[in-house]
């Protein structure tokens, strides 16, 4: 931490900031010395913060952004905001579109120096999915309320401890024969640490980066089959695969209970990968680091007998 470094000592509030994203933005942020504020419906999910923070450095409060009122609380005296309310359920215009409104007005009435919102790759008012159309008007409040805001797109995060990737880790380690969804999307999935970074950067400069919109991505892309193969690889696992036809996707997307939702599997089957239209983690100063710096180590508590399997002869 340097003394110097533009964020030390600066208040910033996380609503939304509880959730595995914000977890590791905070994590960035209290590296670079900033005293930060998780607001969210469920701040306890964030405790396991409190031994990176020095004494007075991080605080939590509950905060549904929804409400005008707990937004205008969540971010009042703060010097930055970063929302990062999203959701694949329930009424998503009002939580992701309203919150944010909720937030940027109020991070604008509180004098906050710098603010950052955090969308998605795909947000578009003209998609089919309510998660891409909410996520593409939550941009238009943000910046219509904060013009100096910074909007962040990130692709698929992954990480040791969460994310799309892990995910699919589980199910490949679970079963012989794996359904493989949109097998033919393409994905660049983006180290969650690399994401935080941007956010950490982008509040450091407003200056520079406020009112611009960014694309943040992994280095590189990868389709969903392939993506499936090399995590099993890296488990040391013989997996059978299957292609699943769309309409087949999509019917199961629509049922209840289901680990996927319609709006899940309509962003999906559009891939996750930058439009290249838009700045990228070049421009906030960030070098991403690909997946396969680190899958195979992260992939050793899947392997059969762990980290003395022999990955030279597959497994079940």
């Amino acid at each position: 931490m340097a003394a110097n470094d533009p964020l030390n000592g600066k208040l910033v509030t996380l609503t939304g900031g509880s959730g595995f994203f914000g977890r590791h933005v905070a994590q960035a942020l209290l590296e670079r010395g900033a005293r930060l504020r998780i607001a969210s419906r469920n701040p306890r999910k964030a405790y396991s913060l409190r031994p990176l923070a020095n004494l007075g450095q991080i605080a939590f409060m509950p905060c549904d952004v929804r409400d005008p009122a707990q937004a205008a609380a969540a971010v009042r005296g703060a010097d930055a905001v970063v929302n990062l309310v999203g959701s694949f359920e329930g009424d998503l215009m009002k939580l992701i579109c309203g919150g944010a409104r909720h937030v940027a007005e109020a991070a604008r009435e509180t004098g906050a120096a710098a603010m950052v919102h955090i969308s998605a790759i795909g947000a578009d008012a003209a998609s089919p999915a309510g998660y891409a159309v909410a996520k593409a008007r939550s941009e238009e409040e943000v910046l219509r309320a904060f013009p100096g805001a910074t909007i962040l797109r990130p692709s698929l995060l992954f990480a040791e401890d969460g994310g799309f990737v892990n995910m699919l880790a589980g199910i490949v380690a679970s079963f012989p024969v794996v359904p493989v969804f949109a097998p033919q999307a393409k994905l660049q999935p983006l180290f969650v640490d690399d994401a935080a970074d941007a956010v950490a950067a982008a509040l450091a400069d407003p200056a520079r980066h406020g009112g611009k919109t960014y694309e943040i991505a992994g280095p590189d892309t990868i389709g969903m089959m392939a993506l499936h193969r090399r995590i099993a690889e890296a488990q040391g696992r013989n997996r059978h695969f299957i292609a699943v036809p769309d309409a087949l996707s999509a019917l199961f997307a629509a049922l209840p209970g289901t680990p996927m939702n319609a709006d899940q599997w309509t962003m999906l089957r559009q891939g996750n990968t930058a439009s290249g239209t838009l700045p990228g983690l070049d421009k906030l100063g960030v070098q991403p680091r690909p997946l396969d710096l680190f899958l195979d180590r992260w992939m050793t508590r899947y392997r059969k007998h762990g980290r003395f399997a022999d990955r030279t002869r597959g497994t079940a």
